[in-house]
């Protein structure tokens, strides 16, 4: 969003899912400050148009603990918020979309009624959480979408960063795993940019994301002169 001078500051957002992803994607868009307005599960999804935060981001922890796997018991808890039985949280207006439940739970329908908000951005935080065909869908309409393979990179960038400190036997304080997972995520952000711009000059991570793979492998094998 920054390529496009926007930041999340004011905006709203809908989330799926209400697991440790979904949880995580909360608590930071809500201390960049967003609003998110959505969660979801199995049996539905919740509706808080007061917003997702606090102490009710953290009753999500609880109920991604009960082993229950329905989020139907935030709005009993949460009475400004409303529950809707066997539906999607695509279907509620907002200016940012983030798939953060299951894989292909966001299909082409569910991209045709999100272009029909005129959204900022759409995102797979989770992995595959797009369908093929709402990919396409959304790269037709070029809508700001980043694929899951760039977007949820971080998880893997950490790991690295752990295994880092431990063959070096050294301890980074969180604020400097940030810092360096801030670096990477730029660094990955840079490569889609470079690699998925086309002429009219709108940027398609999907494709951006795909060649900046294969050129970093590319190169490994290039390095180790295996071709």
């Amino acid at each position: 969003m920054q390529t496009r001078g926007l930041d999340l500051k004011g905006k709203t957002v809908a989330v799926s899912g209400f697991g440790n992803v979904a949880w995580g994607a909360v608590k930071k868009a809500t201390q960049l400050g967003a609003k998110v307005i959505t969660i979801s599960g199995p049996d539905g999804y919740i509706y808080d148009p007061d917003g997702i935060s606090g102490e009710k981001n953290e009753y999500m922890l609880e109920l991604r603990n009960s082993g229950n796997d329905v989020c139907a018991p935030y709005a009993e808890e949460f009475p400004g918020a409303t529950f809707y039985e066997g539906k999607k949280p695509w279907e509620q207006k907002a200016d940012i979309y983030l798939t953060c439940a299951t894989q292909n739970e966001l299909n082409g329908e569910d991209a045709e009624k999100i272009l029909a908000f005129h959204p900022l951005c759409v995102a797979e935080v989770s992995n595959m959480g797009c369908t093929a065909e709402a990919v396409e869908k959304f790269i037709a309409a070029k809508q700001l979408f980043a694929p899951g393979k760039a977007v949820n990179a971080g998880g893997v960038a950490t790991s690295g960063l752990e295994m880092t400190q431990n063959s070096i036997r050294l301890h980074w304080s969180k604020e400097e795993v940030d810092e360096k997972l801030h670096y990477i995520m730029h660094s990955i952000h840079e490569q889609c940019v470079k690699y998925g711009t086309e002429p009219d000059g709108y940027i398609d991570y999907v494709k951006g994301a795909n060649i900046a793979g294969f050129m970093k492998v590319a190169k490994a094998m290039l390095a180790q002169g295996i071709v």
